[in-house]
C-alpha cells in the first residue's frame, strides 16, 4: 500500500464506515484510526464488523481540536488523512447555515493546518457534485466551474478552495473527490432512500418536492469506497476525480423502483404505495439535475462502478427490511 496508517474523519457517518469497512476487510494497511464526533448522523452499529479488528482504533473527537488530530498524527505515525467529516443534508443547511460553515470549512481548515505542519501526511478530501451546481444538459467533470446553490453546497465549495490553496501555497501532498448521490446501508434516515422506505413500511405520505422530476445520479456506497481507495492508492498527488454511478433518475422515477420493491417484499399492492405520495413546496434553490462524467478515473485508475442499480437498490431495501426494521 502507498499509505499504511490512516486517520479518517467521519468513519462513523454512512460513506466513512463503508470506506472502513471496505479497506479493513480487503486490504493490508497498518493501522486505520476513526476520529469521529458521533453527532446525530452517526451510526456506531455500521462499524460492527470491524471494532475488534487489531489495526483499528475509535477516537471521538472534533476535527477543529487541532492539538487532539496532531496528537493522533504523531502518537499512530500517519501518513494519510482522509476526510469525510462534514454537515452533508441540504435542508439542514438551509436552516442552519453557519453549522456548516464550522464543521466544513473550519474543520477542514484545521485539518489541514496540522497537515502544513507535518506535510508529510497525504490529505484526500471526499466532497460532493453539488459544488458544480445544477445542470440541463452535459455532465460535470474536474474542469466544470463552481457555481453551488446551497448553504451546503457553498460549504463544501469552500473546503475545496481551501484544500487546492493550501497544496498549491504551502506544497502539500493532496488528492479531491468529487461524488453523486450515495445510496446503501447505514444511511441516516432523513436521506431521500431510507426515508421512503420507511414512510413505506410505515404507510406515512410520501413527500416529493416540487414536480418530481429533479435528476440525481446514483453511486452505491460500497463502489464510492472502492474508488477512494483507488485513488489512494494509484491516484496522482494535486488531482481531482469525479465519481459518478453513471445512473441517473428522476426522483420519481426512483420511488416507483422503490415501490415495486417494497411491494413485492411485503406483499403490499404497488398502488396502495403510490397512494402515499404527497407533491409539497419545492425546497429553495433546488438543482434540477447532477450528471458526473467519469472519464477521468475510468481511463487513469480503471475503477467503474460494479453495481447496477437495479441490483444495488434490492440490496439497499432487502438491508433496510432485514436489518433495521
Amino acid at each position: 500500500m502507498r499509505y499504511k496508517k490512516l486517520l479518517v474523519t467521519g468513519g462513523a457517518g454512512f460513506i466513512g464506515s463503508a470506506f472502513i469497512r471496505y479497506g479493513l476487510s480487503r486490504l493490508p494497511c497498518e493501522s486505520l484510526t476513526n476520529l469521529d464526533l458521533l453527532t446525530y448522523a452517526a451510526d456506531p452499529a455500521s462499524l460492527q464488523a470491524v471494532e475488534k479488528d487489531p489495526r483499528y482504533l475509535f477516537v471521538q473527537g472534533d476535527i477543529c481540536d487541532e492539538d487532539l488530530v496532531e496528537r493522533l498524527c504523531i502518537s499512530h505515525q500517519i501518513d494519510a488523512i482522509v476526510h469525510f467529516a462534514a454537515e452533508t443534508h441540504v435542508d439542514r443547511s438551509i436552516l442552519e447555515p453557519t453549522t456548516f460553515l464550522y464543521a466544513n470549512v473550519a474543520g477542514t481548515v484545521a485539518l489541514l493546518e496540522v497537515v502544513r505542519r507535518h506535510p508529510r501526511i497525504h490529505f484526500h478530501h471526499v466532497s460532493t457534485d453539488e459544488v458544480y451546481g445544477s445542470l440541463e444538459k452535459g455532465h460535470f467533470s474536474e474542469t466544470s466551474p463552481y457555481r453551488p446553490n446551497s448553504p451546503y453546497a457553498a460549504s463544501k465549495a469552500a473546503a475545496d478552495h481551501f484544500v487546492r490553496a493550501y497544496a498549491h501555497t504551502y506544497g502539500l501532498s493532496t488528492t479531491l473527490s468529487h461524488c453523486s448521490n450515495n445510496y446503501g446501508p447505514y444511511q441516516n434516515r432523513e436521506k431521500l432512500i431510507p426515508l421512503m422506505i420507511s414512510r413505506c413500511l410505515a404507510k406515512e405520505p410520501l413527500p416529493v418536492y416540487g414536480s418530481g422530476l429533479n435528476v440525481r445520479d446514483w453511486l452505491y456506497v460500497d463502489d464510492h469506497a472502492e474508488a477512494l481507495w483507488m485513488i489512494l492508492e494509484q491516484g496522482r498527488r494535486g488531482e481531482v476525480y469525479d465519481i459518478g454511478g453513471e445512473c441517473e433518475r428522476q426522483n420519481l422515477e426512483l420511488l416507483g423502483a422503490l415501490i415495486s420493491l417494497l411491494a413485492a417484499a411485503t406483499q403490499e399492492s404497488e398502488e396502495s404505495y403510490r397512494a402515499l405520495l404527497a407533491f409539497v413546496p419545492d425546497r429553495p434553490g433546488h438543482d434540477l439535475r447532477y450528471a458526473i462524467d467519469c472519464a477521468k478515473i475510468q481511463k487513469e485508475l480503471g475503477w467503474r462502478p460494479r453495481h447496477s442499480f437495479a441490483e444495488g437498490l434490492r440490496k439497499t431495501v432487502d438491508w433496510y427490511m432485514h436489518a433495521r426494521v
